[in-house]
């Protein structure tokens, strides 16, 4: 067999699981990514997926895993991998040491127990495991006879923490040497709070995410027009917005352009009352109260996870910081509450239900399929006064992918068996998305000094990988080089 080697255990058939194995020899073998499967989404096997979790492939010889970041699609499964016996270390970038036992807590309290001793005795094996990588700098995974290997972490910008990876391998033996490179999920360019990603210097073979490989993303400004816009909905018309969001990355990206509106919107209200003031005769045309429009995150995880984008603000990029050099606080603002304990969230559903209080109301889970969303879409879809606003990803099979497709349509949504038509207007924000457009991932290619020979096409949807697929293919062939590319199945 030929080596370096890959084989896909997830993120195949879709968006979600995503886990890579990267056979360096006949003994060492690097795992990248040990996520959960969400939706209708399986391992190619089909063996594992939303409601089989264990662990479907060998061990033997890997050595390490590399978790790119902490969404749970991508480190969902390591409770599962450490269960099934592996031993090795789980490299990550310095934010993401930070990030991944909140993470990890939250998945072993789900698959396997609530008991605190046990929990705590859990994380103690996880901290254990974890080694945090400076990013930019070469750490050495193996150094043996027949094999050299070292992997850097790159700043990929998709959330707090999230990294590319870059594999250098040298066999002594044969003086063969290889560069890897595996995308993880790249950010998009001008996402707020964190840096652009920029392309690595080369790679031999690259395994890219395409999620968005078919279609182009919103500018920013557009993009949060659009969003106001639907604010300016919500205060006119006494309604709830729900916006369904993964507890990291997306969250606080939202808060942070939330806190931007509401306080561009004060200082224009504040100018046009101080011009009414120095004008008496002028007409008063009413004014909607941005000041006081409640943002609510109602997801504890979510906090918690706010709460270390805050310490760890030396990672935010130039325009964030200047903010808060300005004395703001894009995270911590005045109008953002915090919903903790079930109670209280049982009493602001309840709340929002029978007044007619504006709001913006920000819970995981991003597509529907769990968590204190639910109960919000449940009493609020059939109100035509509230709003649903899609601004991430929806896997096949989750309930966020049947509202956002019928839910213009004035379709139903099913929950725990029972039916609930969709009242609610529907609106779908793609600029939001923490993950690179077309545009991006070519960009991420092209920026290379040395261009890729293979680049293996995996993390969308089957139109859509085919779809950047062809782009590769007609750019590789205007540039008159050759490439070979594979889709996993």
């Amino acid at each position: 067999m030929r080596y370096p080697s890959i084989v896909h255990h997830g993120a195949v058939t879709g968006v979600t699981g995503s886990c890579h194995q990267l056979q360096m020899d006949d003994e060492h073998a690097l795992l990248i990514d040990c996520g959960l499967f969400q939706g209708a989404e399986t391992s190619p096997e089909g063996r594992a997926g939303a409601g089989k979790l264990a662990i479907d492939f060998s061990l033997d010889g890997i050595k390490a895993l590399v978790a790119t970041h902490v969404h749970i699609d991508h480190v969902g499964r390591i409770p599962f991998l450490l269960a099934a016996g592996f031993k090795g270390p789980i490299l990550c970038s310095e934010p993401s040491a930070k990030l991944l036992p909140i993470v990890l807590e939250d998945a072993f309290k789900l698959g396997f127990s609530r008991d605190q001793k046990q929990v705590e005795r859990y994380l103690k094996l996880i901290e254990q495991r974890i080694v945090a990588l400076p990013y930019k700098q070469w750490f050495t995974l193996i150094d043996a006879p027949q094999l050299n290997a070292r992997i850097r972490l790159q700043r990929a910008g998709h959330i707090l923490g999230s990294a590319y990876v870059e594999v250098d391998l040298q066999y002594p033996e044969t003086g063969e040497k290889k560069r890897i490179v595996f995308s993880g999920d790249l950010g998009a360019p001008h996402a707020p709070i964190l840096p652009a990603p920029k392309a690595p210097y080369k790679a031999d073979i690259l395994v890219i995410e395409s999620t968005y490989g078919d279609r182009l993303h919103e500018d920013r400004r557009s993009r949060r027009a659009r969003l106001e816009k639907v604010l300016e909905h919500a205060l006119s018309n006494q309604g709830t917005v729900l916006i369904p969001a993964f507890s990291i990355g997306r969250t606080q990206e939202l808060l942070y352009e939330l806190e931007d509106i509401i306080h561009r919107r004060a200082l224009k209200e504040s100018a046009k009352v101080q011009s009414r003031t120095s004008k008496p005769n002028s007409s008063k045309a009413t004014a909607l109260d941005w000041t006081n429009l409640p943002i609510i995150l109602d997801s504890p995880l979510a906090s918690r996870f706010t709460s270390v984008y805050r310490e760890l603000d030396h990672f935010w990029d130039a325009e964030a910081r200047a903010r808060l050099a300005k004395g703001r606080n894009p995270l911590a603002f005045r109008n953002l509450l915090t919903v903790d304990s079930h109670q209280a969230h049982l009493a602001m559903v309840n709340r929002l239900v029978q007044t007619a209080q504006p709001a913006i109301v920000i819970a995981g889970n991003g597509m529907c399929s769990s968590g204190r969303i639910v109960n919000y879409l449940k009493a609020m879809l059939g109100d035509e006064r509230h709003d649903v606003l899609f601004v991430g990803y929806q896997a096949d099979g989750t309930p966020g992918r049947q509202i956002q497709r019928f839910g213009p349509r004035s379709g139903y949504v099913e929950f725990d068996g029972q039916r609930y038509d969709i009242r609610a207007q529907v609106h779908t924000i793609g600029g939001y998305s923490a993950h690179a457009d077309q545009s991006a991932l070519m960009r991420f290619i092209t920026g290379m000094r040395k261009w890729p020979s293979e680049v293996r096409i995996v993390h969308g949807d089957t139109e859509v990988k085919w779809a950047f697929e062809q782009m590769l293919q007609d750019m590789f062939a205007e540039q008159n080089r050759q490439m070979r590319i594979v889709i996993p199945s």
